[in-house]
């Protein structure tokens, strides 16, 4: 953090701190939820259904409310909402570290997902009304390097916490990290606000918007969890499917709407909302796919498959200030375009990875060993450098290209959005991919074990596409079906680097290189005619 003042050093500290819970939260739990439940009393719902919950609760929730709390920010004062989002995170950490039930850790968690949808887009306005030009780029690569090395780092630290301690340090080990960005915040960070801002908030607005967001999210979320057996699922996706058509009539037709829709005059903000959509959808499916590709079908732990995918965190902790700094200097369109496309060629590469490829430092039912065989180095670590130095070139730029797209009076707006998008984006793409690849499963495994009814309800509980069949299933099957699930993988692969793809051409195509705006100074400098011109 050198060349900043000592108040932008300790409110760096604050909006990394405030990020970071959040996802690190989103990680970490994950790890615990076996443990969660086997040691929780549930009287109400099911231990798995329970568990689904604590997960799509928090995520749906902090997706929901994302909009709402940029909003709040902008009208209310961003440092004023983020020490209470500061403080909303660590006491709903310690109802949850505490919780005696399954049921109320559900509701708990739920809070604290409103509380964390406080934080995420509070933290990126905060960067934007703090730096200008390029030290905002650098600051943003800061930003970038500090959340994905929590963000790496999570599911190591979730690991060795519930296996050494307990699945509740998983949850109380905020409270330290929230009193320290509580102090930076109160201590040392300015407050700024939409000075413009009049009029009454727009609560009907916040509703429509968070019930599209949400149901959206919940529905794919839920869904997918529950292989779409949940008609709930459909439910939400309807409701929320209809309040997100609603929803540009009901701003029209506001006086002081929740979101303006002049915002979507500017041509960079339309273009980096969709190939964030576009990006972020394709980069956490093809996370959540290889994951479950490496645990079911080639039978790595959990904790080697988190070791062997650190290449990944560890180009984008190391490469994104650097990154960050190049693009203030350079303009973001050449790195928004060529990271998608080396993200979607490590995709790819991918697709060529055998059924039979064998993992590096344990099996389930092998010793660990020290060294990676040749299948390791071949087949799955270029995949991770070669992703890894493509997704550095993108979340930095990606960032400050949105931030400087709009004036520095809607940043906590702006950033709500684009978090709002990548957020359901990724959900949505992902069921659909999901039913892509369950096709493509199920037809595999057709036509390799004919004497499988893969139309009986049976089967398809038995036997899920990328995950484990039950223990009744012949070993004859269980091979078919690892075969079936490799096929299935290299089309989510596929897939995923389509999109890929089309986010690269989307951002070529429709991102004007930042320094053509230099001359025009800040976005929160110029007036809403400029900033709709886009950077």
């Amino acid at each position: 953090m050198r060349g900043m003042t000592v108040k932008q050093r300790w409110t760096m500290v604050a909006v990394i701190l405030g990020s970071a819970i959040v996802f690190l939260d989103g990680t970490v739990v994950n790890v615990a939820l076996p443990k969660i439940g086997r040691e929780l009393p549930a009287t109400v719902i099911g231990v798995l259904e329970g568990q689904t919950y604590v997960n799509s609760g928090y995520l749906a929730t902090l997706s929901a409310l994302l909009i709402l709390s940029g909003a709040l920010n902008d009208f209310y004062g961003r440092r004023r909402m983020f020490a209470i989002g500061l403080v909303g995170f660590g006491v709903t950490s310690v109802l949850c570290g505490l919780a005696p039930s399954l049921e109320l850790l559900v509701l708990f968690r739920v809070f604290q997902g409103a509380a964390g949808a406080v934080l995420v887009p509070g933290s990126l306005s905060i960067i934007t009304a703090t730096f200008d030009g390029a030290a905002r780029a650098r600051a943003f690569g800061i930003w970038a390097a500090a959340t994905s090395a929590t963000t790496t780092l999570g599911p190591i630290l979730g690991g060795f916490l519930v296996d050494t301690l307990s699945w509740r340090v998983a949850f109380l080990i905020n409270v330290p990290l929230v009193v320290l960005g509580l102090y930076a915040t109160l201590a040392h960070m300015d407050e700024t606000r939409d000075e413009s801002a009049s009029g009454r908030f727009d609560w009907l607005g916040a509703f429509v918007i968070a019930v599209a967001v949400g149901g959206l999210a919940f529905g794919a979320i839920h869904g997918q969890e529950t292989q779409w057996s949940d008609p709930s699922a459909f439910i939400a996706l309807a409701i929320g499917a209809v309040a997100l058509v609603a929803f540009p009539f009901l701003m029209a037709s506001r006086p002081h709407p929740l979101v303006p829709l002049s915002l979507f005059k500017s041509r960079a903000f339309a273009i980096i909302n969709l190939s964030t959509f576009l990006i972020y959808g394709a980069l956490y499916v093809g996370f959540g796919f290889t994951a479950l590709f490496l645990q079911n079908v080639l039978g790595y732990t959990a904790f080697a498959a988190g070791i062997a995918g650190l290449p990944v965190g560890i180009c984008l902790t190391f490469l994104s200030t650097r990154i960050g700094t190049l693009a203030g200097r350079m303009g973001s369109r050449i790195f928004l375009t060529v990271g998608p496309i080396l993200m979607a060629i490590a995709s790819l590469w991918l697709v060529r990875i055998p059924p039979s490829s064998a993992p590096w430092l344990a099996q389930a039912d092998k010793p660990a060993t020290l060294l990676p065989p040749t299948s390791y180095l071949i087949d799955y670590l270029p995949y991770t450098l070669i992703f890894g130095v493509g997704i550095a070139c993108v979340v930095a730029p990606l960032t400050s290209t949105l931030m400087s797209s709009i004036p520095t009076r809607n940043a906590g707006l702006g950033s709500a959005i684009n978090n709002a998008i990548s957020r359901v984006g990724q959900p949505l793409l992902g069921a659909v991919i999901f039913i892509a690849i369950s096709a493509a499963f199920y037809s595999g495994l057709a036509s390799r074990a004919p004497s499988v009814d893969v139309s009986a309800p049976s089967v398809r509980h038995d036997l899920p596409p990328l995950n484990q069949p039950v223990v009744s299933v012949p070993p004859t099957v269980v091979e078919a079906s690892k075969e079936a699930s490799t096929d299935a993988f290299h089309l989510a692969m596929a897939i995923t680097a389509v999109l890929l793809l089309g986010g690269a051409a989307v951002n070529a195509v429709g991102i004007r290189d930042v320094r053509q705006a230099a001359a025009a100074g800040p976005a929160g400098e110029r007036s809403p005619e400029e900033a709709a011109a886009g950077p």
